[in-house]
């Protein structure tokens, strides 16, 4: 291990920043810590405001030769990141599991494919991004989408990489050129996605990669007067800050925050199904802004609901998260599980119960936990905890069901378990989500608008959505016979 670089099982990561194609070192650091185990993985270089300037400079400097590059050169650039992500899996799943603690398993078989499907989706995407001519009193009206310039990306802990290139590759096709800024508790993977991009021939300045505390260089990221787009996946808090320091500069934003999402179950549903969707919330230790971590269960049948998804859940292997049999790995950080028990003993303290787990298991690991007895406006009900913990209360009509399921200030997404397919239109009509998914989970496609309503979010992202946010769309009216002969 050099100065600047650490191993991780094998891969060597540099610690520097990625600034104008070149490895940039602060004079201070932060040490990056595995929630497997707590150890120290090495110490990452710590950004300043002088790194921001200096990639924002490169990246406004880079940004006229890349917003001039045809679109199918583009797409090859990032068909070649693909590639290279696609060469390097086993290396960035090793490497974002150790960093980041979820299971090893899903980042080879689902995450890091996806984040080269990231790539490849938008590269194709742009080819056929197009609005077809139409015409006011002969007039002819065509759109198109203009790169918007620099772009600060801000990106989450818990998904670090694929949520990372769900935002750098719209980008990046849109012909802009970005500011990454990944989570401090998970920067490693954002640094090798700098070494595949430079080797797929990706210009100079187009990304860059700035390290840091969010606390120390957010603001300088946020309020630069270059910055033409910011991108932030996180929490409602953070945003607003965000959202104030942008406010200056009038900076286009893009917020996908926090849920409380429902998880419905009626009594004429597939109950194994529904336990089935309810133990899956228990995805990435419960780390998963979607998830539907509040069971509202009709009263006829949450006693055998309850007994099946007990029974389910009782299943599930907590451990390692490098071991193929283990379903749930760790929290991401001593400080998000105090977090995380703070959340349940207080609900305990009011009233409810744990019907499984409510409690913490080891410095890293939370016991998957199901909590009743819990009231609508209780904190444990109304925040979100992002931790493996859930709640169960019920419901005795379809109306009160709907009410309940609206009644927080989030609105990200539900799910909807019922056998019924006319309750399943007018519930989902009635439900105030981003996504909703019936009789099933987690199903998600590029093409598909993202994003959440209420604080769960500003705008969306997916398909054309993406490049709507991340260009200027213009509109060029021209009008019928107005040319000059020049012949």
């Amino acid at each position: 291990m050099t100065e600047h670089t650490l191993t991780v099982a094998g891969v060597a990561v540099d610690t520097r920043h990625w600034i104008g194609g070149e490895r940039v070192a602060s004079t201070e650091t932060f040490p990056d810590v595995s929630p497997i185990d707590g150890s120290v993985l090495g110490e990452i270089s710590r950004g300043t405001a002088m790194e921001v300037a200096a990639a924002v400079a490169a990246a406004k400097a880079a940004f006229p030769a890349w917003a001039a590059t045809p679109r199918a050169e583009r797409a090859r650039i990032l068909h070649a990141v693909a590639d290279g992500v696609e060469k390097r899996l086993e290396e960035l799943a090793i490497v974002e599991t150790t960093d980041n603690g979820a299971l090893l398993r899903s980042h080879r078989r689902g995450v890091m494919p996806r984040v080269a499907h990231n790539f490849r989706f938008f590269a194709d995407w742009l080819l056929k991004l197009e609005h077809e001519d139409f015409e006011t009193r002969g007039h002819t009206n065509h759109v198109s989408w203009d790169p918007a310039g620099p772009s600060v990306l801000i990106t989450p802990w818990n998904a670090p990489l694929m949520l990372a290139t769900w935002k750098v590759a719209p980008a990046l096709a849109a012909g802009n050129t970005v500011i990454l800024k990944p989570a401090e508790w998970t920067p490693l993977t954002a640094s090798l996605l700098a070494d595949i991009a430079a080797e797929a021939g990706l210009p100079a300045g187009v990304l860059n990669v700035v390290q840091g505390y969010g606390s120390e260089i957010g603001d300088a990221l946020t309020s630069h007067p270059d910055v033409r787009r910011i991108s932030f996946t996180g929490s409602v808090p953070t945003a607003r800050r965000i959202a104030a320091s942008a406010a200056a500069n009038l900076t286009p934003l893009s917020l996908e925050l926090g849920g409380k999402s429902p998880l419905l179950v009626f009594a004429d549903a597939d109950l194994d199904l529904a336990a089935d969707l309810a133990v899956e919330q228990y995805d990435n230790a419960g780390q998963v802004c979607l998830a539907a971590t509040r069971f509202l269960v009709e009263e006829s049948v949450a006693e055998e609901f309850t007994r099946r998804f007990v029974e389910k859940a009782g299943q599930l292997t907590q451990g390692d998260p490098r071991d193929e049999a283990t379903d749930i790995g760790p929290n991401i950080h001593p400080r998000q599980l105090e977090k995380i028990d703070g959340f349940v003993q207080r609900a305990l303290a009011s009233g409810a119960r744990a019907v499984i787990g409510g409690h913490r298991k080891g410095a890293q690991y939370y016991a998957p936990t199901l909590l009743t007895d819990v009231a609508q406006d209780s904190e444990i009900v109304q925040e979100e905890v992002f931790g493996p913990v859930l709640t169960l209360q019920t419901f005795a009509t379809e109306a009160e069901a709907v009410r309940l399921a609206n009644d927080t200030r989030f609105g990200l997404a539900a799910t909807l378990a019922t056998g019924d397919p006319e309750r399943a239109e007018r519930v989902t009509a009635q439900l105030v989500a981003g996504t909703v998914w019936t009789n099933c989970f987690f199903v998600r496609d590029l093409q598909a608008p993202f994003g959440g309503s209420r604080h769960s979010g500003v705008g969306r992202e997916g398909g054309t959505w993406s490049f709507d946010f991340y260009c200027d769309v213009k509109n060029t009216v021209t009008a019928p016979n107005g040319w000059r002969n020049h012949g």
